[in-house]
């Protein structure tokens, strides 16, 4: 093994550690990109994985109310919050993912698209939840009723 120093730099068999150690630097670097844009794919199939159950659980429910005559309208409302719950959750998802892909390459062009894709997706996000507690609270208001008449010992007739 040859050794060498020569102006603060220190050599091994004709690599100096300098030049070494960029080497080893850029490689991580590379290492470290793909990782994160393995996560970000991962996290992206999370998401559709997240939209594809949901869809499919709410077509279920949905093809079951159809053909029950006595299905009551509150059962209907059900199956849209649920759907909406977990294509909120969903999106939080799609967000994250976009995130890390911007960790990746960080250029101006890029986070330009990330503050698009943030602000269109937490506007969706946003108009999401504010439908599903609008939709939630006539159901949300009997739930409390019936508890506090638990609670007191008198029972409460549903509406």
């Amino acid at each position: 093994m040859a050794l060498g120093v020569a102006r603060g730099t220190l050599y091994i068999e004709g690599l100096s550690f300098t030049e070494g150690w960029t080497t080893m630097h850029v490689h991580l670097l590379e290492l470290t990109k793909l990782l994160i844009e393995y996560l970000a794919r991962g996290v992206e199939f999370a998401a559709a994985l997240i939209i594809a159950i949901a869809a499919g659980r709410a077509t279920w429910h949905s093809l079951q109310l159809l053909f029950t005559t006595d299905a009551p309208a509150e059962a209907k409302v059900a199956v849209r919050l649920t759907l909406g719950r977990w294509l909120a959750v969903a999106l939080e998802f799609e967000l994250a993912a976009d995130v890390l892909n911007t960790a990746v390459t960080p250029t101006w062009s890029d986070i330009a698209k990330l503050a698009a894709i943030a602000a269109l997706r937490t506007g969706l996000n946003y108009f999401l939840e504010k439908e599903i507690r609008e939709e939630s609270k006539p159901g949300q208001q009997h739930a409390e009723q019936n508890l506090s008449a638990r609670q007191n010992g008198t029972a409460h007739e549903p509406a």
